[in-house]
């Protein structure tokens, strides 16, 4: 680690310890697919501009509802600078997936997919996985690599992870760059990290 690398960790360190953050200059809005494991995560980041909503669906009826809370936030003149959806390809048929893809992209939201779930995004802190795997394996080799067993629901995650963060950035960043492009088909993948880089611009600040 470099000396600034250094001098911004501290300063990251010493902000969290005093309750503040970086400044809130765009109102985000994250959807997500749980209703607890994604939302645990991002809030962990204790940013006051994100707003981050666990709806308990998935793929196109997750989009529909954030072009529902948009709509309702532009009513009452609190519209978002950003949307991110959230959710996992899963194992449902590939049409719904793309339509999903699709369906935000024509309500120009950012997606945060995973294929085939989100824990992916946990593994890559350790590893670089080019294998695919299922949620089920997932959660394995989870408890394996954390010494404890895994939790879904878990609110200690982000914490946990935190000084493996740029290695999985380096790694999600490397299975997208070999996959063939299709995110319906690209298994392993994920672009959870394109949304923690945005993230962490306001935690850095």
């Amino acid at each position: 680690m470099s000396q600034n690398d250094r001098a911004v960790d501290r300063n990251v360190a010493y902000r969290r310890h005093n309750g503040q953050r970086g400044p809130a200059r765009q109102r985000i809005l994250l959807v997500c697919e749980g209703k607890k494991t994604e939302p645990a995560y991002f809030r962990a980041f204790h940013l006051s501009n994100v707003t981050i909503e666990g709806v308990g669906m998935n793929t196109q009826s997750l989009v529909q509802r954030a072009v529902e809370l948009r709509d309702e936030a532009l009513r009452e003149r609190r519209g978002y600078n950003a949307i991110w959806c959230v959710f996992d390809r899963d194992s449902f048929p590939a049409d719904v997936f793309n339509q999903a893809l699709a369906l935000a992209q024509k309500n120009e939201f950012e997606v945060a997919y995973s294929n085939e779930a989100f824990e992916l995004w946990y593994l890559l802190h350790f590893h670089y996985y080019q294998q695919a795997s299922s949620r089920n394996q997932y959660e394995h080799l989870l408890s394996t690599l954390l010494t404890h067993p895994y939790q879904k629901n878990s609110e200690t995650m982000y914490d946990e992870l935190l000084p493996r963060q740029k290695t999985a950035i380096r790694n999600a960043e490397k299975l997208l760059a070999l996959g063939s492009g299709n995110p319906e088909r690209d298994n392993p993948s994920t672009t959870v990290h394109k949304l923690v880089e945005v993230l962490n611009r306001y935690v850095r600040n």
